[in-house]
């Protein structure tokens, strides 16, 4: 059995076109387009009138439809106020009674009222002056606290260096007596107090010497290597220019 021929045969596309022929036009063409009816100058002016007309009839008739409008209402209220015409006198009556007895009882309450008002003044007086002294004392009293607190952590900070101080020489001391007992047990012991303060304050000033000494070993090792690279980069120069 062989294989299976799966070729097919070449159609050139151009060809094929020439082959057709001209394709149909499918839908209006662009001369259709341009050749499509259009109104004249003198349809479009009367379109334009049509609707200014019908514009003006809208107008009218809502003009006329708010003149009736209006008629309605004026009938209405008439109607309203011939109806409460009763009510209303009474209230006029009621209304000239309460004038009458305001009138009466505001000249005894304006008597009333300056002399409240006096003593509502000096009361509001007095309540200012408090409150001014209120501040003035709460100011001082918050200042002295201060001043207080500050004294206080002052001399709090003094008592703890005091007290780091005597720790120091209390363990110096010991230390010293400790290592006199291992070294010499046969003697008698001396003043140790005495001795011990003494050697305390030999070895403070031995360890700043020490100190001092060690900055200015630094401080000189500093220069030295500084003249150095000084030197190294002037003969880099010196090549470079020669």
């Amino acid at each position: 059995m062989g294989k299976r021929d799966n070729r097919v045969a070449y159609m050139n596309p151009i060809a094929m076109a020439r082959w057709r022929g001209p394709s149909q036009p499918v839908g209006p063409t662009i001369q259709d387009y341009l050749n499509r009816p259009r109104p004249t100058w003198e349809e479009v002016k009367k379109k334009i009138e049509s609707k200014k007309k019908g514009s003006k009839a809208l107008a009218e008739f809502e003009e006329k439809m708010n003149e009736n409008w209006k008629k309605e209402l004026e009938q209405s209220r008439e109607k309203a106020l011939s109806g409460n015409e009763g009510p209303s006198r009474k209230r006029e009556r009621k209304k000239k009674k309460k004038k009458k007895s305001c009138q009466s009882s505001s000249s005894s309450s304006s008597s009333d009222s300056s002399s409240s008002s006096s003593d509502y003044e000096v009361e509001k007086k007095k309540r200012g002056k408090k409150r001014k002294k209120k501040k003035k004392h709460s100011h001082k009293s918050s200042e002295s606290s201060t001043y207080e607190s500050e004294s206080e952590s002052k001399e709090y900070r003094k008592k703890k260096k005091k007290s780091r101080d005597e720790t120091e020489k209390e363990k110096y001391i010991r230390s010293v007596s400790k290592k006199r007992k291992k070294t010499h047990p046969e003697d008698k012991p001396l003043s140790s107090e005495s001795s011990s303060e003494s050697d305390y304050e030999e070895e403070v000033q031995a360890k700043k010497k020490r100190r001092h000494e060690e900055q200015e070993q630094t401080m000189e090792k500093a220069k030295k290597k500084k003249k150095k690279h000084h030197k190294k980069h002037s003969k880099k120069k010196k090549k470079k220019s020669s």
